[in-house]
């Protein structure tokens, strides 16, 4: 239920967002259109955020051919929670990590990277795979991928607003000079937002419930642990190159980004040297 109000709230925070930005630019035939791309917009996140955001971070579908290890270990994970086999992807990225998405358990998908797969032996493996179907368990995949989508979206926003404000906010009257001062003012404001959203939606604690969950479907939490302190290090050494930029890194099981910044302030993933004292009990 608190994941179905996250998610109308985020849905309705976008319509707003739209709507305000065509008024601004197009008065209320500008609002009127923009509504209507919000309402295309809120049934496509809805309906379709999976299939975006594994277009986003250039998933490819495996098959059992390709990667016989994971496809068992998913298997044997799923039956053991009751869970339907999801749907497996694989990222061609050398840095490791992995993430799941879909609207529910029946649409569910799990991508993992190919370099996470040379990385970690089976027991480490089973503990992330367990961690992913642990969201899926959990039912918080849905607000994860409606979140990233819309994230997208709004950096979507905020470069039409940058164009608006280049190209027909200079010169003239005063108070279009006005409307390329507010179309530069909203481009800066916009482009947090995308990553604030994610902030919104998404809480540290969907982690620490992911990982106890793994670990309890696992029967111990030693071989999660292992592979987030391995996944930690990689991860730090060897960032992602092109998988789909902030809006979905709140996706992964780690950070996939290395570097300091202020919105790092806000992250959606706790520290790992604190899952893992959560997860052995020390």
């Amino acid at each position: 239920m608190i994941n179905i109000l996250k998610t109308t709230f985020l849905l309705a925070l976008l319509t707003a967002l739209i709507v305000l930005v065509g008024a601004h630019y197009g008065g209320r035939s500008g609002a009127a259109i923009a509504l209507a791309v919000a309402a295309i917009l809120n049934f496509t996140s809805y309906w379709f955020s999976d299939r975006m955001v594994l277009a986003a971070t250039r998933a490819k579908p495996i098959s059992r051919e390709e990667a016989p290890r994971l496809y068992s270990i998913v298997e044997r994970l799923s039956g053991r929670s009751g869970l339907p086999m999801p749907r497996l992807y694989m990222l061609p990225e050398a840095s490791p990590n992995a993430f799941a998405t879909g609207r529910n358990p029946e649409h569910a998908a799990v991508a993992v990277t190919q370099g996470i797969l040379e990385l970690l032996d089976d027991e480490e493996m089973e503990g992330v795979l367990a961690h992913e179907l642990g969201h899926v368990k959990n039912r918080d995949i849905l607000i994860s991928s409606v979140a990233a989508t819309l994230a997208g979206a709004v950096m979507w926003i905020a470069q039409m607003a940058r164009w608006g404000a280049i190209f027909g906010g200079y010169g003239g009257r005063d108070n279009e000079k006005a409307g390329g001062a507010l179309g530069l003012l909203a481009t800066a404001l916009l482009a947090p937002v995308a990553a604030l959203l994610i902030q919104m939606a998404i809480s540290r604690s969907r982690e620490y419930q992911a990982d106890s969950t793994g670990s309890n479907l696992v029967g111990q939490p030693y071989g999660l642990a292992r592979a987030l302190e391995k996944l930690d290090q990689y991860s730090r050494r060897i960032p992602m190159a092109r998988a789909g930029g902030a809006t979905t890194s709140h996706l992964f099981i780690v950070r996939p980004f290395s570097g300091a910044s202020f919105m790092n302030l806000f992250s959606t993933h706790p520290p790992i040297r604190e899952r893992v004292r959560r997860l052995l009990g020390r």
